[in-house]
């Protein structure tokens, strides 16, 4: 059967009870797509033959009823997640021939729950980077095209192979994880939809680590509806990670009413920035508009400390990250230098390190040693922290005045391309993240929904903040953003 690669996760969940398909022959579809997906350069490992044998048990658990929501499912894993016996690397020549002995917290629900897993899907290296240029497998590519164009784009980043497969029907979702926005911009470059939950929700163990205290895994699907079946699957406390939260997963997917009748919904002043493009504004103010057609009530909030976000972000996330990579070191796994005669331990070190890993991500370890140095740990790292806690502050703030959620563009920008940046101040890169980096600052839930494409026929996004542990009446708000602007389109095939 055709086309079968095509469904959303909701969708296949109904034919599968019903057993119009068969887990097998949707898993075959899948696989199908993904054999014929060289050019997007999604997939860094494809594992048909293992899809295939979980997509039978999952038809045998199906013919006995009462199958997890997920049973049957064939999904794409990013490249962070660390999958038992299949490589997994991070993007990164450090890491390379990397096959973990264990499963990340994050698969193995999964697995329980009957998913099929149809390989791993390409990221920046070590999750560092907005636009998936920085990997070892190169940079993946999106299935969207400005209009007349053959020029490729960007997926956006770190999550940008699974952004570029659920947005070309290479799986029916896919897990990304975000640090400062590696879920929701590149879910608003390929007109899909990326959920970052409240940190906490989602075990980080067995997920190769960027930076501790803001990275977070989530979902990444073809519609809301999805998304919260997704993230139900995956939620939930982890005795094996110590910043997870013991606290019940509600059921999402049974919030997502799209009543939003009497919900306050903040528009934030300070995301409006000098030369945001027109299409962006608009953009923004008819997501406010189709929400407020919906019922609710739409107010202006600020978010003062918002213009600190980024420089405190690229303080905090490298500092991080250097005391995380410090683990890879040629010693245990991994990329081994071949020592020169005369050489020691410490030459070793240094050159493992100067070959395993690429250029961005060893500027970010040395920004991250720098600022974490003697003599400037206060003067960066400790004053980043304070205004951490500005920034976590004003959302408290705005959410205690009687706001629900609060509403701004996902990014600054439609998908650029690639290698429009690359001679570029790394700067004008990370400021893709100016919209996103709050929310993980803040630990707060966050969602990316495609709601317009611009004037070259690229997707757009509108980004959602919820309240903390509030994923059921964020999506539910998300949900009703996606029925008013009824995003259907889909990239035209040429791969």
């Amino acid at each position: 059967m055709s086309g079968l690669n095509t469904l959303t996760i909701a969708d296949a969940r109904d034919k599968l009870r019903s057993k119009e398909i068969s887990a097998v022959e949707l898993t075959e579809a899948c696989n199908a797509a993904v054999a014929g997906s060289d050019a997007l350069n999604a997939y860094s490992v494809k594992t048909p033959e293992m899809a295939l044998e979980q997509a039978k048990a999952a038809d045998a658990r199906l013919g006995q009823g009462d199958a997890p929501d997920l049973c049957g499912i064939p999904l794409g894993i990013k490249d962070l997640f660390c999958t038992k016996g299949v490589e997994s690397q991070a993007a990164s020549n450090i890491l390379a021939g990397f096959k973990p002995e264990y499963e990340s917290t994050v698969t193995t629900k999964l697995w329980d729950s009957g998913a099929v897993m149809l390989g791993k899907l390409n990221m920046d290296e070590f999750a560092m980077g907005s636009s998936n240029e920085t990997s070892a497998y190169g940079a993946a590519v999106n299935p969207w095209r400005r209009q007349g164009s053959d020029a490729p784009l960007t997926p956006g980043g770190s999550s940008g192979g699974s952004a570029a497969a659920v947005s070309g029907d290479l799986c029916l979702a896919a897990t990304g994880t975000d640090t400062g926005g590696s879920i929701r911009q590149p879910a608003a470059f390929t007109g899909i939809v990326g959920v970052k939950p409240t940190y906490g929700r989602v075990s980080r163990w067995g997920i190769i680590a960027f930076a501790s205290s803001l990275d977070q895994a989530g979902p990444m699907t073809k519609t809301v509806r999805d998304s919260a079946i997704f993230l139900n699957a995956i939620a939930g406390h982890d005795a094996k990670d110590s910043t997870s939260a013991d606290m019940a997963v509600p059921d999402f997917e049974a919030a997502l009413t799209g009543d939003i009748r009497g919900r306050k919904i903040g528009l934030p002043k300070e995301y409006r920035l000098d030369g945001m493009p027109a299409e962006i504004e608009k953009l923004w103010a008819d997501g406010a508009d189709m929400l407020r057609d919906a019922g609710a009530e739409i107010v202006d909030v600020s978010l003062p400390h918002t213009k600190y976000a980024l420089p405190a972000y690229y303080v905090l996330a490298p500092a991080e990250a250097s005391s995380n990579l410090a683990r890879y070191d040629g010693v245990r796994y991994g990329h081994r230098a071949k020592l020169q005669k005369g050489e020691g331990i410490h030459e070793m070190y240094a050159r493992t390190r100067a070959e395993g890993f690429g250029p961005e991500v060893q500027r970010r370890v040395m920004i991250g040693a720098y600022v974490l140095s003697a003599g400037f740990y206060d003067a960066y790292y400790r004053r980043a922290q304070r205004v951490r806690t500005l920034i976590k502050k004003d959302f408290e703030d705005v959410y205690a005045s009687g706001v629900d959620a609060i509403l701004t563009p996902a990014t600054p920008s439609a998908a650029f391309g690639l290698g429009e940046m690359a001679d570029a101040d790394p700067v004008k890169m990370y400021l893709n993240d100016v919209f996103t980096v709050t929310v993980n600052l803040a630990g707060l839930p966050g969602v990316s929904v495609p709601t317009g494409l611009d004037s070259q026929g690229l997707p757009l996004g509108l980004q959602l903040i919820g309240k903390p542990w509030e994923e059921a009446d964020m999506l539910n708000t998300a949900y009703a953003l996606e029925q008013s602007a009824g995003f259907v389109s889909k990239a035209e095939k040429w791969w």
